[in-house]
């Protein structure tokens, strides 16, 4: 598709489910050293705590969000779903010292593998969450986050941004048309699966390339369709610059009769959804205005946001939640 000169910047954003707000923040900030830069409410229904972690700053490229869905059964390993979100660290080293300290805490991991050129360190959360954190040694492309400075975890081996994201797919081929016939993303390389048997993993990068702007694809013939439910990813986001390219993105989707949503604003960002064809969500979402626009970078994450529309309603949606 011509694009008249813009693209997808990399990943914006990766959102997921978790059944207990408070538990996740204790994980994500505590136990992951991620600062908590937004605490607010899904927009379209007000009773889920919609929470963001990334960098000092929430900077794009950095954020690993979560709905607290209380009710929301177990998610169920299958395709036709995100099947994990990579963390980025600075370097080999750096794995080594995640290793330890899960060790020492009793995080649920794996050894550490290659994937592709890059070394991997796979973990899991208290509800399953399936994290890979991914070395950036050696590696260029867009560029990762700025550890906050008062994270528990020292700086040089902290969490920098999202990379890779990995999808689990009954068939691969639908879904890279997709990225590289209508978002743009090309072709970069396959490597192994780490599961014996499996057929190769496909890699598709797009804007400066680098592990903040890949997605994985696997086909997987031995599994069933997923259930989302806590511990599952919902959906997965790319950058897109500004409004006006946005309002591009847009047209061009619904031009080749791609259902979407059009453009969403979500007050510290603004978005248009759409479901590739094994049914995945996918979200263009732009870097900015960013999450400072109603709390000061002192101050981010410490009480609940709202946008102005949902103001007026702020008693009754805090009675609704629960405190974090």
């Amino acid at each position: 598709m011509e694009t008249k000169g813009y693209y997808l910047k990399g990943i914006h954003h990766v959102s997921a489910i978790t059944g207990d707000a408070a538990a996740n923040y204790e994980f994500y900030t505590r136990v992951l050293g991620l600062r908590l830069v937004k605490k607010t409410v899904n927009q379209d229904d007000t009773s889920v705590y919609h929470l963001f972690y990334g960098d000092e700053r929430g900077n794009p490229g950095t954020d690993l969000t979560f709905f607290e869905i209380r009710s929301a059964p177990q998610y169920r390993e299958g395709v036709g779903g995100i099947s994990a979100v990579s963390l980025r660290v600075a370097s080999n080293k750096a794995l080594y010292y995640w290793k330890e300290r899960f060790a020492g805490i009793g995080i649920d991991h794996d050894t550490i593998i290659k994937r592709g050129d890059r070394q991997t360190l796979a973990f899991r959360d208290g509800e399953g969450q399936r994290l890979i954190l991914v070395s950036d040694e050696g590696q260029s492309g867009v560029a990762c986050g700025k550890p906050w400075n008062r994270s528990p975890v020292p700086e040089q081996y902290a969490i920098t941004g999202i990379g890779p994201v990995h999808l689990s797919l009954q068939n691969c081929e639908p879904t890279a048309l997709v990225l590289t016939g209508i978002l743009g993303f090309r072709y970069k390389a396959k490597y192994a699966s780490p599961i014996v048997g499996q057929a190769d993993i496909l890699v598709f990068e797009t804007g400066e390339g680098g592990s903040g702007a890949e997605v994985h694809l696997e086909q997987r013939n031995d599994l069933p369709r997923e259930r989302q439910g806590k511990g599952g990813i919902h959906h997965v986001a790319f950058r897109v610059e500004n409004d006006e390219e946005l309002r591009e993105w847009a047209a061009d989707i619904t031009r080749l009769r791609v259902p979407n949503s059009g453009f969403v604003d979500r007050c510290y960002f603004r978005s248009l959804y759409f479901r590739e064809p094994n049914g995945i969500m996918f979200e263009l979402a732009t870097d900015g205005p960013g999450f400072d626009t109603d709390e000061s970078f002192l101050h981010l994450g410490e009480k609940l946001s709202l946008p102005p529309f949902l103001e007026p309603h702020r008693a009754r949606i805090e009675a609704g939640l629960h405190p974090i």
